[in-house]
């Protein structure tokens, strides 16, 4: 039930993304950005300075800086370390008793670590709208529209997207800042976002919108 060690993958290029099913693009005005689970607990599960960590990392940090210059609100959704099997529910029989209480685990690379001005969400579930105020946090800004970057592609991303569609929040994934367990479940997760809830995109097309 452990994370699995994740075999470096090289991330997908513009020419290599499904076609959109929705012709939407980011307003500044109305988008938000979720940095989704970027805890070191996470990416340990990746090689070290080989992709597809290390461009998802440099392009999360891009989008993260346009974001703010833009005044697009940032906000980061981390798990709790060291969750009650209450807490947990049925992550428990999926992935085990979850990270232990250890700030190093828990905290993020410096180059996506939140910073003044951002919001960070506890995150519960698959979605980083269950059980949080990411809903409230958008609506109350006069926003509807969610760019997220993050891990892992094929689970909380694409379910964020998809809680995201249901909320009528246009989603929008960036192909290349966000990474997965192997590069099928990446296409994979891009494929059925672009075909069902989201707009999939990548960090330079967004950073020419934003």
């Amino acid at each position: 039930m452990a994370l699995p060690a994740i075999a470096p993958y090289p991330l997908p290029g513009a020419d290599e993304l499904p076609a959109n099913r929705v012709a939407w693009t980011v307003d500044p005005a109305r988008a938000v950005l979720l940095v989704h689970d970027l805890q070191n607990h996470f990416l340990r599960a990746y090689r070290p300075g080989e992709e597809p960590l290390t461009g998802m990392l440099a392009n999360t940090a891009r989008v993260i800086e346009a974001a703010r210059r833009a005044g697009v609100p940032v906000v980061h959704s981390a798990q709790r370390g060291g969750q009650t099997p209450e807490e947990r529910g049925l992550q428990l029989d999926f992935w085990g008793p979850g990270m232990a209480d250890d700030p190093e685990a828990l905290a993020s690379p410096d180059e996506v670590a939140p910073a003044p001005g951002d919001t960070v969400l506890t995150k519960w579930k698959y979605s980083a709208f269950v059980r949080t105020e990411l809903e409230s946090l958008i609506r109350d800004a006069g926003r509807d529209q969610l760019v997220i970057t993050g891990v892992y592609a094929h689970i909380g991303v694409l379910m964020s997207a998809a809680d995201a569609w249901m909320r009528d929040i246009q989603a929008f994934v960036v192909a290349d800042a966000v990474a997965d367990f192997s590069r099928e479940e990446h296409d994979m997760a891009l494929r059925w976002a672009a075909g069902r809830c989201a707009v999939v995109t990548t960090t330079d097309a967004l950073l020419k919108e934003i």
